[in-house]
């Protein structure tokens, strides 16, 4: 039998999200696994199976609207819109903050589901749910694809994931004996 797990991870592999070879990090560390949520984003069918797989861990939450951080949780956050047949609205960057604009409105007490793609240390998904709850909605819960924190990042919300995934990094002059014969890359996040 096939588990949940498996499938969304041949899904982040089958679409390059998920690659395994040796990488530089943006803080310089090395690891054996990249992943890049953007890339299982180009392909809608896709995404709409993970939510599809996502769907039985939030259907028990009460939520009218579902608030996105830009730019990772977008495309994430408008299928799980979809397929409540939710409100969708977003937050994006203004001098290297999040904020509510383009004439989004929360109303008073509006029950607010939170959709990030990745959490790593959760500080987006932290503003988003600050800006939530300063503009007077409530915050059903947070929903990521992916929480690769470690269980280091934590919320005063429900916190739900798909997927919780974390990976082992070295430093250049620690490599595992498997890592140093393998060219190290530098995609970028």
């Amino acid at each position: 039998m096939h588990s949940t797990k498996e499938e969304v991870l041949d899904i982040f592999r089958s679409t390059e999200a998920l690659l395994q070879g040796h990488f530089i990090l943006r803080s310089g560390l090395r690891s054996e696994y990249f992943f890049q949520c953007a890339q299982v984003c180009q392909h809608m069918a896709e995404v709409t199976r993970l939510i599809v797989l996502f769907k039985p861990q939030l259907e028990n939450l009460e939520f009218k609207t579902v608030l996105a951080p830009a730019m990772g949780g977008l495309v994430v956050g408008q299928e799980v819109a979809r397929q409540f047949n939710a409100r969708y609205i977003f937050v994006e960057k203004e001098d290297d903050r999040l904020v509510l604009r383009r004439g989004f409105k929360i109303d008073p007490d509006e029950p607010i589901l939170i959709v990030e793609d990745v959490i790593t240390r959760g500080g987006r998904a932290q503003e988003a749910i600050d800006i939530v709850r300063e503009n007077g909605g409530k915050v059903a819960g947070l929903a990521v694809l992916v929480d690769r924190s470690q269980g280091n990042a934590t919320f005063d919300c429900p916190l739900f994931s798909l997927l919780e995934m974390g990976f082992p990094t070295f430093e250049p002059d620690a490599l595992p004996e498997h890592l140093k014969s393998i060219p190290a890359i530098k995609l970028g996040s």
